[in-house]
Order: structure tokens, then C-alpha cells, then sequence
């Protein structure tokens, strides 16, 4: 399937849409060719109004709120689940709750027959759940057949993206990961605030300031989730891979947006440098060679300049959707050290899930009603 063969436009909610991630998601459905926004749903605290009022003092994003957005009413994402499920044909979820009361939620929309593509880490673990990076494992979302069968559905169903964090380095090991062998990572990630749902007017303590400390388990998601990524189904589950060993540290620096990350990595072959930088210019993934609407031509990107990629320049390389790399050379403990860059509320985030509601329609996991 390519682009330019849907005929009939999906329509989507989105759940969470008053927070900053909701936001973005709402911004990137404006004129998406693929996808209508017809239900924003929040907490009852904003249920009732119109999106607009709910927004208009603490809008985050760059661009204004979007006309089409701006005068739909918001739903009780909790209480309005059955309502919501049958108008559209799936739903982003950006819910801003517990962890438990994310993963009942959410389950609660799939069993209304109406899928779910969430940002969340409620269900990251969740066995039969496929956390997908669209252009490095799209195969692990056969195991929804699965999911469906203990879920009681037929179409219901809950898939998730990734920690924004691993965004950074993940995508730049994979090409390597099969042909050489990774053994051993260290990724130290400066992350902006805006993983954080923050500007600097709501963290004014991030102003002049780095603070080296990520709560929310942020440090073991990005050592555990790639090893999600790059495993295998077994008997209906994802089974996590054994190896690389990774080891991770998180820590928030004074930047509005882009994930930097500084890793260190081992093979069981090591490859010449030339190699490496081969297999980045040449890797593409499902979503390239499906020509999906969000995905970037030239998914990984490597600047041969010493002082790039840099956060503030290469943040929105293929608005957003790309991921960067620099300074890749021989190291003294590892093989080889390198630099990673990703835009973390675009491809880390919002971008990423629309990405993949875009290769779960061309898969023919979504379709309209």
C-alpha cells in the first residue's frame, strides 16, 4: 500500500489531548492525509468545553491550535469510553494518570473495539503488546492476533511506541546489531524538557542549569525497552532478547526539545568505521519503502562535522522524524563511541505513534468503519 492509495480518511481521537503530548498529536493531525481528528477527550475537569477554552492559557506548541481542533467539545476520556469507541476508528492515547489506571484505560477502549495506539509506558511490558519503532521491528506486531484472543476482540487492540530516550541511540545500533554483533552499550542521554511536559516558564529551575537525575524509571526503560525491541514471539508473547548489555544514565539538561545521547559500544566483530557509516547511509526501513506520510526519506543521518549533530540545528531534520549521528570514532574501553540526536516529542512521541498508525493501517491492522 502507498500513500496515495487511501480513499477514505480515518478518524481518530485523541486521549490526553489537553497535555503537551496531546498537543503535538492534535498539531500533527491538522491536514494529515491519512487521518481526521473528530474527538478530543481529557479529564472531567476539561470535559464539556470546548478545546479551545481548555487550552488557550497553556498551549505549548509553536504553531497555533488548529482550527479543526479548536472547537470540538471535549469528552470524559474515562467515562465517555463506549461513546467515543464508536465514533472513530482508533485513538492516540497521551493520558496523563498512573500507571495502572493507564493500562485499565486503555484496555477498556480496546475492548470497546476501538484500537489503541498509546505514547504511554502502561503497557510497554505487557507481553503480547508490540512496542514498535515503525522502521526497526514492524514484525513484532503479528503478536496482536494474539492479544485480540486473550482480549475477547475483534478488532480491539492496544500498541505502543517506545521510551522517548532510546530514540536517540537505539535506531543507530540496529543496522549493526545482526551483521557484527553488539556485545556491550553505555548511552549517557541529555534530555530536553519537554520529555518532561515542561517549557521554561513551567520549569524555570531547568533555566542556567543540568540535573542529573530522570525519575520514572527513565534510566532502566532505556536499558530494558531496546532489548523489547529487538526480540522475538514465542508462543504469542514478545520475549525480550538476552543481549546487548546495556547500561544507561539519564540526565536533564536546559534544552526545549531533542534527545542528545553520548554512546559507547562493543561488537563480537567489530567493523571498520567505514562500515558503519555505510550501513547508516544504506538502512531503510518498512516505512520508507512504504512511502508512509511521516516517515523520513533518509532515516539515519550521519554529519561528518566534528561539532554535530547539534540539538538547536538538527532537531528537526525531516521535521522531526529523523535520527542523527556525529563524532563516531574508536574508543579506549568500547569499540567505538558516537554521537545520537533525536527530536523527542516528534519521532520520540507523538510523531512516532502517528508513524505507526500510519504502518498499522498500510499492515491492515486499522481500518475504517
Amino acid at each position: 500500500m502507498k500513500s496515495t492509495e487511501i480513499k477514505k480518511k480515518y478518524k481518530v481521537g485523541v486521549v490526553g489531548a489537553t497535555g503537551m503530548v496531546g498537543q503535538r498529536f492534535v498539531s500533527l493531525l491538522e491536514n494529515h492525509p491519512w487521518f481526521e481528528l473528530t474527538v478530543v477527550a481529557a479529564s472531567k475537569r476539561s470535559a464539556g468545553k470546548p478545546y479551545e477554552e481548555c487550552v488557550a492559557d497553556r498551549w505549548m506548541m509553536s504553531s497555533p491550535i488548529p482550527q479543526g481542533a479548536a472547537a470540538l467539545i471535549v469528552k470524559n476520556a474515562v467515562k465517555d469510553v463506549a461513546e467515543i469507541a464508536d465514533s472513530v476508528d482508533f485513538v492516540f492515547s497521551a493520558v496523563d494518570m498512573t500507571e495502572e489506571e493507564t493500562a485499565g484505560l486503555e484496555e477498556a477502549y480496546a475492548k470497546a473495539e476501538c484500537p489503541v495506539v498509546s505514547n504511554n509506558k502502561a503497557h510497554r511490558k505487557t507481553p503480547d503488546v508490540p512496542m514498535v519503532v515503525p522502521e526497526l521491528n514492524p514484525e513484532h506486531l503479528s503478536v496482536l492476533e494474539y492479544q485480540r484472543k486473550r482480549l475477547g476482540t475483534a478488532r480491539g487492540f492496544v500498541a505502543v511506541k517506545s521510551n522517548c530516550s532510546i530514540l536517540s541511540y537505539v535506531p543507530a545500533l540496529h543496522p549493526l546489531k545482526d551483521e557484527f554483533g553488539i556485545s556491550r552499550v553505555l548511552a549517557c542521554t541529555y534530555q530536553a524538557i519537554s520529555g518532561a511536559s515542561k517549557t521554561f516558564e513551567y520549569m524555570p529551575e531547568m533555566v542556567d542549569n543540568v540535573i542529573p537525575y530522570i525519575g520514572g524509571g527513565e534510566e532502566e526503560k532505556s536499558e530494558q525497552e531496546p532489548l523489547k525491541i529487538w526480540g522475538s514471539i514465542e508462543n504469542g508473547v514478545i520475549i525480550p532478547a538476552s543481549k546487548p548489555l546495556i547500561t544507561a544514565q539519564c540526565i536533564r539538561v536546559p534544552v526545549s526539545d531533542g534527545h542528545l545521547a553520548a554512546v559507547f559500544v562493543s561488537f563480537d566483530k567489530k567493523p571498520s568505521k567505514e562500515q558503519i557509516i555505510k550501513r547508516w547511509a544504506e538502512f531503510e526501513g518498512a516505512p520508507q519503502r512504504l512511502q508512509l506520510p511521516s516517515a523520513p526519506k533518509q532515516f539515519l543521518n550521519y554529519f561528518e562535522e566534528n561539532d554535530r549533530p547539534q540539538t538547536k540545528l538538527d532537531r528537526m531534520l525531516e521535521n522531526g522524524m529523523a535520527v542523527s549521528m556525529g563524532r563516531l570514532r574508536e574508543d579506549t574501553q568500547f569499540d567505538y563511541k558516537f554521537v545520537g540526536l533525536s527530536h523527542n516529542t516528534l519521532r520520540g512521541a507523538a510523531g512516532g505513534a502517528v508513524l505507526l498508525a500510519e504502518l498499522l493501517c498500510a499492515e491492515g491492522y486499522l481500518f475504517t468503519k
